[in-house]
C-alpha cells in the first residue's frame, strides 16, 4: 500500500508541474529576436528541468511530453504539431542529458555540470531541428533558415535554455524538500 501512496503523490506532484509549465507559459512569453518572432522565450521549461532533477530523466522526458502536448493544442495551437515535436526535441534532450547526469552525483557541482551539458546539447539540437523541420513548418528555404543558424537560432537557443537552467538552479534546492517529502 505504501508503493501505491508514494506513486500516488509522485504522479500528483509531476502533475502539478505540468500545470505550473503550461500557466507559465499562457502568462510570460515574448520574442528575443525581431528577426525570428516565432522564437518567444518562456519559461516553461523551468517546472520540467526541476521534476528532472527530483524524479530523474525518464520523469523529465514523460513531463515533456505532456507540457508540449497540451502546450501546443491550447496556448500555441498555431504551431501545430510541428511546435509540440520541436519542443519535445528541445526540452526532452535537455531532459535526458541533464537528468542522466545529475543521478548520478546530486551536489552543486554536478547540478552545474549537468545543467551546462543539458543548454549544450538542447541548443545543438534546435539548431539541426530547425534546418530540417522549419522548412517544412514554415515554408522557408532551408538555405535561409540556415543562414539564420548564427545570428538567430543558436543565441535564441542558448539564452532560452541558459535563463531557464539558472532559474531552475536556484531554486531547485529550496523545491526539493517539498517534491521528496
Amino acid at each position: 500500500m505504501n508503493n501505491v501512496h508514494t506513486g500516488t503523490t509522485r504522479l500528483a506532484k509531476m502533475a502539478m508541474l505540468v500545470a505550473i509549465s503550461v500557466v507559465l507559459v499562457v502568462i510570460v512569453h515574448f520574442p528575443l529576436f525581431p528577426a525570428a518572432p516565432y522564437l518567444e522565450y518562456d519559461p516553461a521549461d523551468i517546472p520540467i528541468f526541476i521534476g528532472t532533477f527530483a524524479f530523474g530523466p525518464m520523469a523529465g522526458v514523460v513531463l515533456t511530453v505532456l507540457v508540449s502536448v497540451i502546450q501546443g493544442t491550447t496556448v500555441s495551437a498555431g504551431s501545430q504539431i510541428w511546435g509540440i515535436i520541436m519542443h519535445i526535441m528541445a526540452t526532452g534532450s535537455f531532459a535526458v542529458v541533464a537528468g542522466n547526469m545529475y543521478k548520478h552525483k546530486k551536489d552543486r557541482k554536478s547540478a552545474v555540470a549537468a545543467l551546462a551539458a543539458g543548454v549544450i546539447v538542447m541548443t545543438a539540437v534546435m539548431c539541426a531541428a530547425n534546418l530540417v523541420i522549419t522548412p517544412i513548418y514554415s515554408g522557408m528555404p532551408r538555405e535561409t533558415v540556415a543562414a539564420m543558424i548564427l545570428p538567430v537560432i543558436l543565441p535564441f537557443n542558448l539564452v532560452k535554455s541558459g535563463v531557464n537552467a539558472l532559474i531552475t538552479f536556484f531554486l531547485y534546492k529550496r523545491i526539493s524538500p517539498f517534491l521528496h517529502k
